[in-house]
């Protein structure tokens, strides 16, 4: 993996207390990575259905959930929710912990801590192509994303750091953003 691809980690080992974080089912991780050796092949689909409330502010329906997007002030939105680009870091955050919780739980290491703190530089010269710059995609959006991991357990910093990682080497929401992938957009049939 290239350095540029590898998210920059952090790890520090917990030296005091036993209150470790919430557990997730061993077993049950240990037959879901079976059925994935079984058919590598397997693939899910994630839906989303996102709905435009006016000016910038949308509330996205997810399995039952919903995620409010807004633009800060100075874009022209109210400010009353993260912008796009705070949620994808937000859903990068959240895999990322996701596979250091898995990883953890794989090897038989107890977590007391797991924050993750993420920067995305990104500008919008272009204006959402509303007449701003002329900009090519592979100028647009994040050009540069930075993770921080403060990881706690009962293990030492280099069995944290190497499951830190391998949860980012397998995070398939950091390999969606460090590759490219088919992308298609078109018109919608109306209701």
């Amino acid at each position: 993996m290239s350095q540029a691809a590898e998210a920059t980690v952090s790890a520090t080992v917990a030296t005091t207390g036993s209150d470790y974080l919430r557990p997730i089912d061993r077993d049950g991780l240990l037959g879901f990575a079976e059925k994935g050796r079984s058919n590598p092949a397997t693939r899910g689909t994630n839906k989303v259905h996102t709905v435009t409330e006016g000016q910038y502010r949308t509330i996205s329906h997810v399995s039952g959930h919903q995620v409010v997007v807004d633009e800060p002030l100075h874009l022209f939105g109210e400010d009353t929710a993260p912008a796009p680009g705070e949620i994808v870091l937000s859903g990068l955050g959240g895999c990322l912990a996701v596979g250091i919780t898995a990883v953890a739980t794989w090897k038989q290491v107890k977590l007391s801590r797991l924050e993750i703190f993420l920067e995305g530089d990104i500008g919008n010269p272009a204006a959402w192509g509303a007449g701003g710059a002329e900009k090519q995609p592979p100028e647009m959006g994040f050009q540069e994303i930075r993770v921080k991991v403060l990881v706690e357990g009962d293990a030492s910093r280099e069995e944290l750091d190497e499951i830190v990682r391998h949860a980012n080497f397998y995070s398939p929401v950091a390999n969606t953003m460090r590759n490219p992938i088919p992308f298609s957009i078109s018109l919608a049939d109306p209701e």
